[in-house]
């Protein structure tokens, strides 16, 4: 649900009563992830996606019935062979779906309320709740921060509490978002329990060194991907605001200087346009030891070649090199700003997500390669 935490924010500070479909495991060809979510109020509004179209109008009632009899329900939608007109995913694969009603007077509610309103902020928190387990635990939630502390809870147990919010906390560290699954012995209230973990974390970086015609391209591609995005050059002539009106900073600086002191993480992507060695070189010799997810650098095959003489020359490793994307993005015969751009994010998504870049056409791969989609941890017993 913190997928929609924006508006579903905007509900709990109207007083609106509502009911969440979240998506809580995937199998086959899911066109949503964990943590998808569709959100209906007491006026039949409705906001978000489970499914991507096929199964919303079930999903949708399933909403509408939680906010009148306030019960928890787990259903399950997948195509069926036997019954091709049954409610279903028409791609072939099967979702787990969460409904949770949020009704004024819930003890769940002030959690839920939360962590809304920190996801809808950029700030970062992860919210637990009860898949499956014992009746009387259903709808219960814990929102859990990035120094550990928490509110809520599943009144079972306090070591129950105490495992989920520490466990929480390392999805939260991660940024991701799966289910803990807590043995009988674990759970500490007699049957096992399956617990749901949502991430909302700030967006993840990107920076563009050198404010060039194709770096105001990138930063259109970066926006629209999620990613804040910062330009930085050291040329305050070419580096200003108006030049790029959609990165969210930009930042006159020695490309190296700035990557010294400024704030990366494994989510941010560094994209190198400046083809300039006397920038280039200082700048990735300290990007490729920098545990980010990308370093991508622009330029002709020759200037790769001579990059990576002067980058050895300076005492970059052949295994670090190994990081370095150059040349920058994937073959798409790009020759824009724009259709560059589009190469870059390409390959930027193609990294993240562990694809190939290849044609799915006439391709026998996953469409989906998440690394991994959906990651369970399993817990039988404590300490």
């Amino acid at each position: 649900m913190l997928d929609i935490a924006e508006e579903l924010n905007r509900w709990v500070e109207q007083g609106r009563e509502f009911a969440v479909a979240t998506v809580v495991a995937v199998g086959g060809s899911a066109p949503r992830q964990p943590g998808a979510a569709l959100a209906v109020d007491a006026d039949g509004t409705a906001i978000g996606s489970v499914s991507g179209g096929c199964v919303e109008g079930a999903v949708y009632e399933l909403c509408r019935q939680a906010l009148q009899d306030g019960g928890t329900v787990l259903e399950r939608f997948g195509y069926s062979d036997e019954d091709a007109f049954a409610v279903g995913l028409t791609c072939g694969g099967v979702i787990d779906v969460l409904v949770t009603p949020v009704r004024a007077g819930d003890l769940a509610r002030p959690v839920l309320a939360g962590a809304l309103t920190a996801a809808a902020g950029g700030g970062a928190a992860a919210l637990a709740r009860i898949v499956s387990g014992p009746p009387e635990l259903r709808g219960r939630a814990m929102l859990v921060r990035p120094d550990g502390s928490h509110e809520g809870g599943f009144g079972a147990h306090p070591e129950l509490d105490r495992t989920v919010a520490a466990e929480a906390g390392a999805f939260l560290d991660a940024g991701r978002t799966g289910t803990l699954e807590i043995g009988e012995r674990g759970s500490r209230c007699g049957s096992p329990l399956t617990v749901l973990v949502e991430s909302s974390v700030p967006p993840p970086r990107m920076i563009v060194f050198g404010a060039i015609d194709f770096a105001a391209a990138l930063v259109r591609v970066g926006r629209f991907l999620g990613y804040r995005v910062t330009v930085c050059d050291a040329r305050p002539v070419f580096a200003t605001p108006a030049r790029f009106p959609e990165a969210d900073e930009v930042v006159v600086e020695w490309p190296h200087r700035y990557l010294e002191r400024t704030e990366v993480d494994g989510r941010t992507v560094l994209c190198v346009l400046t083809h300039d060695a006397k920038f280039d070189v200082p700048l990735l010799e300290r990007a490729l030891r920098l545990p980010v997810a990308y370093v991508g650098a622009m330029g002709s095959r020759r200037t790769h070649l001579d990059r990576n003489r002067r980058l050895r020359e300076a005492g970059v490793t052949d295994l670090e090199l190994t990081r370095l994307r150059s040349p920058i993005g994937l073959d798409l015969g790009a020759r824009t700003p724009e259709e560059t751009a589009l190469s870059i994010g390409a390959e930027i998504v193609a990294n993240r997500r562990g694809g190939t870049g290849a044609s799915l056409t006439g391709a026998h791969t996953p469409i989906h390669h998440d690394r991994p989609p959906h990651p369970t941890r399993r817990i039988d017993s404590v300490a």
